[in-house]
């Protein structure tokens, strides 16, 4: 029979798979000798075995369980159940990655009528009993139940304003046994039947709903964003209560080791006194800044300050801590690798360094890529800030700049989005099922809750602009409106603008302006660019986008698409006339027109790179893209070529393709109209004749046959051939092809002997080798990962299992034919740092990708070298 429990004794921190990252950081700390209340945890085989058996408890894990509590019962001397000296538990998930926000918790469990009576008696403190008694309640029936936490929320409102008092702990005894049977009502509402009164039952009860929140749609919203396998489940930790409301030398508090928001390093945290851990962080009390600990009990804040420098030595990186104080001794109850910004991020993996704590490769490993997105989100303008108003003030809770339409629901968050429209979230607190709004808002404003409130936590997660507990407004969600202190009102729909790095909050919308990667990023870079082989290049198709790529660390172009060149109003129409023309010589006069806005182009690019190597993709989408749709459109270019409206109108019909992503469109214009390579041949070489000190990479789109690409190659050649002999000049250049069509990657070894460069087409690729639409695949790609087919669309990440093998051979076969062949990638996937890894696996030159991604595949190239030598 399988293990499905391990006390905190047992495990230890390398043990985060079976038992999940909270388990395993408890056993672990257990094991260090840190005041750790007595516990269990329940596997993760344990949560597989559950839904693979129906949602059903496997056999076994009740009675491993109740044999686990026996043996906490021996060594607190207290029993689950008792009528005298009753053990209490608390019951938490803990899956392998963290997911803040995203599970459920159940506090106090094993109260009922009788033990709620023993409680008081026992601890002489009748308040503390049933202040517990209720606050189980309600966690039960929310998390186990389903029933609305709303319901509750609004008998302890009706209760506190007959007490006339503001605060929890103010309640009567009296209060607190009226709310207690109140809710007891309503769970028969919803349920009926009465509240469980069986501890054994309840605890049960509590596992299982600890299992189906993992398969919960916000749990599996916040995966999904963070590509974490739904296979994975999650572990149960089943602990022995302490109590932070027992009393004023009581309290709870969560806390960072260094700053989540810049890395600085002094403790970060709150926490509050005569209250429990989701106090802290639901917004309900204001919390009180950790340093005020030292004031109140300073024993216990020197001990605590010891304990969370040890545990950051231990573990080499910053911890976040959550921690009970019980009549004034200290207990924690979780420590965890903390969530922070990038910019905090970066700061603390370079101190680390400095203070000997991490080698660079180590601190190297300490930033998820993606992150770096952060990094470069926009900031306001400080000149429109001069004129603007600051109407309320809260915590700069995670740093950037946000405008939109006000909105209070999540689901209006999707409805604006869906049209286009920027939106900022705003509550009076977030709660997890706000998940999906706060991923697509631009910003997040809260009226309560802390630095470390859901809303923070979760929106420096996604690296999304939060402002945090604005005490000055008044949010009042049914009827959509915002007060201020000073009287000012905002509606639903009115636009407003906030400032995640101070905590302003502003009318309307104010200009914004690019972030600088200064400070620690330069340091932390040149780290990456010492450690990775991988080149990383841009794709970039303005002066304006390759200079930006420079500065973001490119080290060439691998991808300039010159078809959007041909949009630019000055020219479509010629462009048009090129298309539409029935003859070769009105098509080589439209292109004759067009030739010398492509000659700038192409010198604003190469004079932007200075000297960096640029490959430019001849014309690739089908031609019907360009095609005029509005009748005047038509008249204007058929009076110019000298046709009918008729006749121009049966020559569009021609061009229209039943599947023109695999129709008329690559190398097979260059087949059908050689003379439009051309064009754009001699415009690149001249070009970069006119600039000098460059070596242009010319890539023909779409090949799947080696004559195919002698056949273009020779025009191009020809037409080189051409320019260098009326320039009386030459320069060094290469052509290479895209291998996209996966025949072209089966035959590589044939078409390499033509190339001087592959530059695998992702996007094209994946189209072809599954078979799918890219246009249109976004209508059924999501239930393909509703359903577990995939993990994440595979035009966002690699398939590694069939693109990827296509590639990994079509990179042998191709140095097979030509060793000296220089081989990288230009799709989508050049800037998915899980593709990047398996490119770097596979032994390319190169990546390319927009230039926004290039500090985060320069970091994604240099950890996937880290993660091959480890591996050697």
């Amino acid at each position: 029979m399988s293990k499905f429990t391990y006390s905190f004794k047992e495990g230890n921190a390398n043990m985060r798979s079976l038992l999940g990252g909270k388990g395993a950081n408890l056993a672990e700390m257990t094991n260090l000798g840190i005041p750790v209340p007595q516990g269990f945890t329940i596997t993760t085989d344990a949560c597989r075995a559950f839904f693979e058996n129906d949602a059903k408890l496997p056999e076994g894990l009740m009675e491993e369980t109740f044999t686990r509590i026996n043996e906490i019962e021996k060594e607190t001397g207290k029993s689950f159940g008792s009528k005298d000296n009753p053990l209490l538990f608390s019951v938490r998930s803990g899956a392998v990655f963290s997911m803040p926000g995203m599970m459920d918790t159940i506090l106090n469990l094993g109260l009922n009528d009788e033990v709620v009576i023993a409680l008081s008696n026992k601890t002489d403190n009748p308040h503390f009993a049933w202040d517990s008694y209720r606050r189980f309640i309600q966690m039960f029936s929310d998390v186990a139940m389903g029933i609305p936490k709303y319901e509750f929320d609004d008998i302890l409102d009706d209760i506190k304003n007959e007490e006339n008092i503001v605060n929890d702990q103010e309640l009567s005894v009296d209060g607190l046994k009226k709310i207690v049977n109140k809710y007891k009502e309503v769970y028969k509402k919803y349920i009926k039947e009465d509240f469980p009164t069986d501890p054994n039952r309840q605890i049960e009860l509590a596992i299982k709903a600890v299992f189906n929140s993992w398969m919960n749609p916000r749990a599996k919203t916040y995966r999904r964003l963070h590509k974490i396998d739904d296979n994975l489940g999650t572990a149960v930790n089943i602990q022995s209560m302490v109590f932070g409301n027992m009393g004023d030398t009581s309290g709870t508090g969560v806390c960072f080791s260094r700053s989540p928001s810049n890395g600085e390093n002094k403790l970060f945290g709150e926490f509050l006194m005569n209250a429990q851990g989701e106090d802290v962080v639901a917004g309900i009390r204001t919390p009180n800044d950790i340093s005020k600990l030292k004031e109140i009990n300073e024993e216990v804040y020197n001990q605590f300050l010891d304990t969370i420098k040890s545990l950051e030595k231990h573990y080499k990186d910053m911890q976040d801590v959550e921690f009970t104080i019980e009549e004034g001794k200290l207990y924690f109850l979780q420590t965890r690798n903390g969530k922070r910004t990038a910019k905090s991020a970066l700061n603390i993996a370079v101190d680390m360094v400095n203070e000997g704590l991490l080698t660079e490769e180590e601190a190297l490993m300490k930033l998820e890529p993606n992150s770096l997105n952060q990094l470069m989100h926009y900031q306001f303008d400080p000149q429109a800030l001069e004129n603007k108003t600051v109407v309320a003030k809260g915590l700069p809770a995670s740093p950037g700049a946000a405008s939109g339409y006000v909105v209070f629901t999540p689901e209006e968050v999707k409805a604006k989005h869906n049209n286009g429209i920027k939106t900022v979230l705003v509550r009076e607190e977030t709660s997890p099922e706000d998940i999906d709004g706060m991923i697509l808002a631009e910003g997040i404003l809260t009226a309560r809750g802390g630095m470390t409130s859901h809303a923070a936590v979760v929106a420096r997660g996604m690296g999304k602009c939060c402002v945090a507990g604005c005490s000055d407004l008044r949010v009042d969600e049914n009827k959509k409106i915002i007060k201020s202190q000073s009287g000012l009102e905002i509606k639903e729909g009115d636009i407003i603008s906030i400032d995640g790095s101070t905590g302003a909050v502003y009318l309307g919308d104010i200009p914004k302006i690019e972030p600088q990667l200064t400070g620690n990023f330069g340091t932390f870079m040149s780290w990456a660019d010492n450690t990775r082989k991988l080149n990383i290049l841009t794709n970039a198709d303005n002066p304006k986008d390759a200079k930006n790529a420079r500065e973001f660390g490119a080290e060439g172009i691998g991808l300039c698409r010159t078809e959007h060149m041909f949009f630019n109003e000055d020219r479509i129409k010629n462009v048009r006339k090129m298309i539409l023309a029935d003859n070769i010589e009105d098509r080589k006069l439209a292109l004759s027109k067009i030739l010398p806005y492509q000659k700038d182009d192409f010198i604003g690019i190469f004079e932007a790179m200075k000297g960096l190597p640029v490959t430019i993709r001849l014309l690739d989408p089908p031609l019907h893209e360009f095609l005029p749709v509005k009748k005047s459109d038509i008249e204007s270019i058929a009076d110019d070529l000298n046709i009918s409206y008729d006749k121009m109108m049966d020559r569009i019909e021609e061009l229209k393709e039943f599947n023109p992503m695999l129709g008329h469109r690559g190398c097979r214009l260059a087949v059908s109209y050689p003379e439009i390579y051309r064009m754009q041949t001699r415009a690149i070489i001249e070009a970069a004749i006119s600039v000098g000190d460059t070596k242009p990479q010319i890539m023909i789109p779409l090949i799947g046959d080696l004559k195919e690409l002698k056949y273009v190659k020779n025009e191009i050649v020809d037409e080189i051939n051409l320019v260098f002999g009326e320039l009386k000049t030459s320069i060094q250049y290469e052509i290479g092809t895209m291998i996209e069509v996966p025949r072209a990657a089966l035959l590589s070894d044939e078409i390499a002997t033509e190339a001087d460069f592959f530059s695998f087409g992702t996007n094209d690729m994946t189209q072809m080798t599954y078979g799918f639409s890219r246009d249109d695949s976004g209508k059924y790609i999501s239930d393909y990962i509703d359903k577990g087919i995939f993990k994440v669309s595979p035009f966002e990440s690699l398939d590694k299992d069939g693109v990827g093998k296509l590639i990994k051979l079509s990179t042998e076969l191709g140095r097979k034919g030509n060793p000296n062949i220089h081989i990288g990638v230009c799709g989508e996937a050049g800037g998915d740092p899980d593709s990047i890894e398996f490119f770097a696996e596979v032994g390319l030159n190169y990546v390319s990708c927009s230039p926004f991604r290039v500090p985060i595949a320069r970091l994604a190239a240099a950890q996937a070298e880290i993660k091959i030598n480890n591996s050697k």
